[in-house]
């Protein structure tokens, strides 16, 4: 079966490095949305990642809808908050923040979200959700009320991410958190790609090809760029 995992998992087994672009349905222009998605379409992007921190109730359904109308990229729900879980999409990244602390985001979030999911054709993906310390306070941070992990502790990052792989996670996703001062060092993406045997997914923070590059290199299997392409929706065009 040709689902989502399965692209990931055979990607990386083959060594080709994936990219994602992440929508933030409150951040994005509707009335421009048309021009945002021709700009991903002519770019070899693989999946098209919808989700966000503070999104609010029902407008992730009409966004999705919206963008499979001009588009045959997956789409896969990126959701801050199970309210956020729409049957539009292909996929959901079923997340469990594992850098934090907090039952709601560890327990309780996916607890919620099995109404929702059970009725829906949506392929299910456990990812194990790592947030970094980006330099700046994220939307991430202020809503899950947690802590990132600083970029200087590299046992602890590599020892949460093979945890997570022990868990039964899929995938795991380093976040430096959006609009990041500095994405996740190549250090640390080189080390928990040694240490885990399954996808490796990093994001935030990267707005240059040489960022994108130095991720690739050092063991990402999958790239997402978010606020980069929001705020220069050229940066596509120099991958």
């Amino acid at each position: 079966m040709n689902t989502i995992y399965t692209k990931i998992l055979s990607s990386k087994k083959k060594g080709k490095k994936l990219l994602a672009v992440l929508l933030d349905p409150e951040k994005l222009d509707l009335s421009k949305l048309s021009e945002t998605i021709k700009k991903i379409n002519e770019k070899s992007v693989d999946f098209i990642f919808v989700g966000g921190s503070t999104v609010k109730n029902g407008i992730t359904d009409n966004v999705v809808q919206k963008i499979k109308l001009l588009t045959t990229i997956p789409i896969v729900l990126f959701p801050g908050d199970y309210s956020q879980i729409t049957n539009k999409a292909e996929a959901i990244l079923f997340l469990s923040l594992l850098s934090g602390r907090n039952p709601e985001y560890l327990i309780e979030q996916q607890i919620k979200s099995v109404p929702l999911i059970q009725n829906s054709e949506l392929e299910v993906i456990p990812t194990g959700y790592i947030l970094i310390d980006g330099g700046i306070e994220t939307a991430v941070q202020r809503v899950s009320q947690t802590k990132p992990i600083s970029q200087y502790k590299l046992d602890a990052i590599t020892n949460t991410a093979y945890a997570g792989m022990l868990m039964g996670n899929k995938l795991i996703y380093l976040e430096a958190g959006s609009g990041a001062k500095y994405p996740v060092s190549k250090e640390i993406i080189n080390s928990v790609n040694q240490k885990i045997n399954i996808p490796l997914i990093v994001g935030g923070g990267i707005k240059t090809k040489k960022q994108l590059d130095t991720a690739y290199q050092n063991g990402a299997d999958l790239v997402v760029i978010g606020n980069g392409f929001e705020e220069n929706s050229s940066l596509l065009f120099q991958l």
